[in-house]
């Protein structure tokens, strides 16, 4: 009887063409999270460009993530969800990439139930580890003047805004942890990047993922980054970096009237009216 075959893991990529694999990550890039980091840059750069035009600083300006989309309930719900399902199609896209014959991407990069009582438990304690600091990080950045008032859900919640806030939350997990960990990780192996050459590059490219935000949020999507692309490296499982980011964004969209509530010097927006702002999906979420 043949032997069963393990399945493959993250870590021992085969072989495939190394032009043919630049030209794919290009394009996954191109219309994904590259692209999202060039507007994102390009958004930054526009506010410090305002910022000394105006003579104010940049937590004078305000990006706001999770809009309405229209004025009439059902039609911005019908919108909100498109964009959602849109930007899922694009996770999907980099699954089926990494998908061979015989071999389940999610097997290979981990995003499955095999041990979802591990992965919970890891996601929260490095959720922790991750948000408190983050959060102190965007306060300090406010203070600071260098960091954006960040608006990170509606403050006059309709009845489907909590779900979507779910659901955009869960949408922001999926698409960055498995495109800059799951695909790119597999990708850049298999080019013959070192290990810690790829988790600088994809921390690099999360930090001007989120630029839009300001200074504080670039050095912290730097260091979640780090401590991310380690983690997927020493677990070779994307899971629980799923459920930590999902976790963390949930409680910023969710928790984002209370902290209004409570701190509206810090976490109350600055304009009635804020300048568009490019978000960092090509679907315009969080």
């Amino acid at each position: 009887m043949a032997a069963v075959m393990p399945p493959d893991d993250v870590r021992k990529p085969t072989a495939i063409p190394r032009a043919r694999t630049w030209w794919e990550i290009g394009i996954v890039l191109a219309i994904t999270v590259g692209q999202s980091a060039i507007y994102s840059v390009l958004s930054f750069v526009r506010s410090i460009i305002r910022a000394l035009e105006e003579e104010r600083r940049l937590s004078d300006q305000q990006a706001q993530l999770n809009p309405s989309r229209d004025a009439a309930a059902i039609w911005d719900l019908v919108y909100q969800l498109l964009d959602i399902l849109f930007s899922l199609a694009l996770v999907a896209l980099v699954i089926y990439l990494l998908w061979e014959p015989g071999k389940s991407a999610f097997a290979k990069i981990g995003l499955d139930f095999r041990r979802f009582g591990g992965d919970l438990g890891r996601a929260v304690l490095l959720g922790l580890v991750i948000g408190v600091p983050g959060l102190g990080l965007y306060v300090l950045g406010r203070a600071l003047g260098v960091t954006v008032a960040v608006v990170a859900s509606p403050l006059n919640a309709a009845w489907y805004t909590v779900p979507l806030l779910l659901l955009a939350a869960l949408r922001a997990g999926l698409t960055e942890e498995v495109i800059f960990l799951g695909y790119l990780f597999d990708r850049l192996r298999r080019v013959g990047w070192s290990w810690w050459a790829i988790i600088l590059a994809t921390a690099g490219l999360r930090a001007a993922y989120h630029a839009y935000q300001g200074v504080g949020a670039i050095i912290g999507n730097f260091v979640m980054g780090l401590v991310f692309g380690w983690c997927y490296r020493r677990w070779g499982r994307v899971m629980p970096l799923v459920i930590t980011h999902t976790l963390i964004d949930i409680v910023a969209f969710v928790g984002y009237p209370l902290a209004v509530a409570f701190f509206p010097g810090v976490f109350a927006p600055v304009i009635p009216s804020p300048t568009p702002t490019p978000t960092p999906t090509p679907t315009a979420s969080p």
